[in-house]
């Protein structure tokens, strides 16, 4: 299924991934022509925005876009973890990154993010270079008392379908 903000699920199964498309900017490249690593991580923010956060009216989004983001809500997600294993230089393309993601782990009030950033759907001929693997865990926090919330019952259900085995990094000590 594709919605009208690009972005498409895969068929229902245990390996079941967001598909979200992330355009670079000009100003993601270092000076070895290549998307600097800090920028890795804006790319990563941006395609967790798009996959979690419910969309404004007017807008579209993933089904497992359940998260309120404004300010009123009193709900924090915080970045307790990331790791990334960069595999290939990501050079600049105008088509959208294909960034891949389902959940390692579900927890009482975190997450398992994992992803998969690849070359753009557009342009793979069937195939898709592999740029980098990453995991974040988010902990969904009260933002007045900043103690963990429990996920609730809705959020449970949107994330169950795209939950699948977490990264094993290889190069890990």
């Amino acid at each position: 299924m594709t919605d009208t903000a690009g972005a498409a699920a895969a068929a229902p199964g245990p390996d079941r991934r967001l598909h979200i498309p992330i355009h670079l900017r000009w100003g993601d490249l270092d000076a070895f022509n290549h998307v600097n690593n800090t920028s890795m991580l804006k790319l990563l923010e941006e395609a967790r925005v798009r996959a979690f956060w419910l969309p404004e009216p007017g807008e579209h989004a993933p089904d497992t876009a359940v998260l309120d983001s404004s300010i009123f809500s009193g709900v924090l997600t915080l970045i307790a973890r990331q790791e990334i294993e960069y595999l290939a230089p990501v050079p600049y393309q105008r088509h959208p990154l294909d960034v891949q993601m389902w959940f390692g782990k579900i927890g009482g009030s975190s997450i398992e993010v994992c992803y998969e950033v690849r070359s753009p759907r557009e342009t793979a001929n069937g195939e898709q270079a592999l740029y980098a693997r990453a995991t974040t865990v988010v902990v969904k926090v009260d933002a007045e008392t900043g103690r963990p919330l429990r996920l609730s019952a809705a959020e449970r259900a949107a994330w169950e379908p795209y939950l699948g085995e977490p990264i094993l990094y290889a190069h890990r000590r």
